[in-house]
């Protein structure tokens, strides 16, 4: 299980969630704070740089959140949760993790020698190369 903290926004931050958890065959839980500007006491200095006036998609959202919990074959098992303080929950069953890592192939057709191969040059060079 990888749990991922941030403060990502938006639909990118939840296809890399998914994205990273069928790679990866395991579970994925993307954890975002929410944060409203009534939270921020009004006698914080710098309080307008920490609660900027809000964008037209966020309301009283400073931080609007965007938790989310996918399974290994990346699919959206809870979430997201946006503008809404909340626990998500999913049953979680960790034998997924062994039978979605069956189904994936690393190497397998990947691996052509017929057309790939890789050389290492070994020999020491400089590290640092002056010209002209």
């Amino acid at each position: 299980m990888w749990l991922a903290p941030t403060l990502a926004r938006g639909d990118g931050w939840v296809a890399t969630m998914r994205h990273i958890a069928r790679e990866g065959r395991l579970w994925v839980v993307g954890v975002n704070p929410v944060l409203r500007r009534d939270q921020i006491p009004d006698g914080l200095p710098d309080r307008e740089r920490i609660a900027p006036e809000p964008g037209p998609d966020d309301g009283d959202w400073i931080e609007p959140g965007n938790t989310v919990i996918c399974d290994p074959n990346g699919q959206i098992v809870a979430g997201p949760l946006r503008h809404a303080e909340g626990i998500l929950t999913a049953e979680i069953d960790l034998s997924t993790v062994a039978e979605m890592r069956r189904l994936f192939d690393p190497v397998g057709h990947y691996h052509r020698p017929d057309v790939f191969q890789l050389s290492v040059d070994t020999r020491p060079r400089p590290a640092v190369t002056t010209i002209g």
